[in-house]
């Protein structure tokens, strides 16, 4: 997508764990070794923590583990100023090199990464090219048509008081970038700024979120074997390894995930007045109008919601608003669609990803089972933990005070709240934080011109969900 390039110039208009029992003696600790990776740089030390046996057997295991501390942080953001002040990296054969190798590491490790991306989220095949595979090279592919665009310096008038002068802005990379990456579309999303990035001259250091472990550990394989190791590196690890980074001073910070991590690195990053783009999400509504077809709303949605990756995609659908008359019509269509797209009984379905984690999938059960919401269920509800699944569950007029309509649900949880009138909802939604997207399904010209002026989003589609982001990978 072209986004990922923006903000890359300076003055552009345009668990990762293995664990080894290595002893045991009555010393009552555990400990677990880790493996933390620069590429195939490796770093070791120790840490104990305390292990509790209720048959009085006590157990030690000493551990080893690597460490990627601050001092290789600066060691390592030291090495890429290097290479990025040599000036390799803003010719444009070294920038479309890179772009052809992560296309050709695409196309040679299509079935790695499709088996990575499932065993982090089960995500169906199908899903997993057209979201993963196809996105990335959709973004290869932009990025080499126009990049010499890019590159060209851009004519500018002056003024007549620096008569006979000319101008012209010329784009040029910001440095040395850090892309912090998410676990939702953990390859996409991994990459696409990473794109961005090299298509802008610039050296990049790509964090993988630990929450997909399977997906973070080929990116670092494949970036080492495909990409240049002097321009081009990845970290892996959690916490300490992210705020390892974070101390260091970069030339651009690329964030996506959540708003709490969103408010760390900005404070991090504003130390050293370091430029940031955040990709938070947030709750998108879909208002939907009487005047439809309710067939093909009802598809759209639950394209949109369940089968883009289980309702965890920041550009999913969180909630439905419709008019109190409507809601009985669209909540039977949406029950028989589901059933035509996951069969009678969803939770033995294999075209929906599944949870990402035990966490995640007890806060979603938390948002379902809180009081005020827990008897607002109309269709699904059933959970198995095992198997961290969720069916898809409807709710109707679930309280705006309820957890589930103060926080972005990212899962596969439906509500439908009711309005007098459909117009009711646009200051329903302005009432909340601006979201990333939102959708309107209406046949009605007035109401589609009224909700694109009056209801503030970072997007909006008609008549469709999450296209707007599909279309932008094919913007020249």
């Amino acid at each position: 997508m072209t986004i990922v390039s923006a903000g890359l110039f300076k003055d552009c208009t345009r668990c990762f764990k293995s664990s080894n029992i290595v002893g045991v003696g009555l010393g009552g600790t555990l400990t677990y070794r880790h493996t933390y990776k620069i590429n195939r740089v490796r770093f070791s030390g120790s840490i104990p923590s305390s292990f509790y046996c209720c048959a009085t057997l006590s157990i030690t295991m000493e551990e080893e583990k690597q460490t990627f501390d601050a001092d290789k942080a600066a060691v390592l953001v030291n090495e890429l100023r290097e290479t990025f002040s040599s000036g390799k990296t803003k010719s444009y054969e070294w920038r479309t090199s890179q772009l052809e190798s992560i296309s050709k590491m695409i196309d040679e490790k299509e079935k790695e990464i499709i088996e990575a991306v499932h065993k982090d989220l089960s995500k169906p095949e199908l899903e997993a090219f057209v979201s993963e595979i196809s996105m990335t090279k959709s973004s290869c592919k932009l990025a080499l048509k126009v990049l010499k665009s890019w590159m060209m310096p851009e004519k500018v008038e002056t003024s007549i008081a620096t008569y006979p002068s000319s101008a012209e802005i010329v784009s040029e990379p910001l440095g040395v970038v850090l892309v912090l990456s998410t676990w939702n579309f953990p390859f996409l999303l991994s990459l696409d700024p990473v794109i961005g990035a090299i298509a802008a001259g610039n050296v990049v250091v790509l964090k993988p979120s630990e929450i997909a472990p399977a997906t973070s550990t080929l990116l670092a394989k494949l970036l080492v074997e495909y990409a240049d190791e002097s321009a081009i590196r990845v970290v892996e690890g959690a916490v300490a390894e992210t705020s390892a980074l974070l101390e260091q001073k970069w030339d651009k910070i690329f964030f996506t995930g959540g708003a709490r991590v969103g408010r760390i690195v900005m404070a991090a990053a504003a130390k050293h007045l370091t430029p940031v783009t955040l990709e938070l999400g947030g709750k998108c509504p879909a208002v939907v109008d009487s005047n439809v077809n309710l067939q093909v709303t009802a598809r759209r949605i639950i394209s949109g919601k369940w089968a883009c990756n289980n309702g965890q995609a920041c550009i999913g659908v969180d909630y439905i608003i419709t008019t109190k008359e409507f809601a009985p019509k669209l909540i039977d269509a949406l029950r028989s669609v589901l059933e035509e797209f996951f069969g009678k009984d969803p939770m033995e379905s294999k075209d929906r990803s599944r949870i990402i984690n035990s966490f995640h999938f007890m806060r979603l059960i938390n948002l379902l089972d809180e009081d005020k919401v827990s008897d607002k269920i109309v269709a699904g509800g059933q959970r198995n933990e095992s198997q961290l699944q969720i069916a898809p569950t409807i709710l109707l007029d679930v309280p705006e005070d309820s957890l589930m309509m103060q926080e972005e649900i990212f899962g596969p949880l439906l509500p439908i709240i009711t309005v007098e009138k459909l117009e009711d909802s646009f200051n329903m939604i302005n009432r909340k934080q601006k979201p990333l997207a939102a959708y309107l399904f209406s046949d009605d010209e007035q109401i589609k011109r009224k909700f694109v002026q009056n209801v503030f989003a970072g997007g909006i589609a008609i008549n469709d969900t999450v296209l707007q982001f599909f279309a932008g990978q094919w913007t020249s």
